[in-house]
């Protein structure tokens, strides 16, 4: 009897220590959270006008423009760096938002990018 007890209270006590199941309900669709993008490496770009852009990098290779919003893009070997121009207030449209990729697509860190299109030459 008490070898008995003394397993059942070693087994309860072993059962605290394995960690939850995290795996999802059967039938359950779960969603990764989104990723968490540092500024760090991106001062020189965010809250920059077009034109200090193009001071920067060069001329872009291309530059959409929509109804309170511009999107200048610029590519180089390396990646494709995508800036997004937003007004602030009355004043020039600025970058608020910076999205960079290598050229067939794949993720690439945006201040690589950015550091990267600074060495760029002369633009294209």
């Amino acid at each position: 009897m008490r070898r008995t007890a003394l397993a059942l209270v070693s087994g309860l006590a072993l059962s605290a220590c394995v960690a939850p199941s995290t795996a999802p309900a059967p039938g359950r669709v779960t969603v990764p959270p989104p990723p968490r993008y540092s500024a760090a490496g991106l001062e020189s770009v965010l809250g920059q006008s077009a034109s200090a852009l193009t001071r920067l990098f060069g001329k872009p290779d291309k530059d959409t423009r929509e109804v309170g919003a511009r999107k200048l893009q610029f590519a180089s070997p390396f990646c494709v760096l995508d800036a997004y121009l937003y007004p602030k207030g009355s004043g020039e449209p600025v970058v608020t938002h910076i999205d960079a990729r290598q050229p067939d697509g794949r993720d690439i860190d945006r201040a690589s990018c950015v550091a990267a299109m600074q060495r760029r030459r002369g633009g294209r």
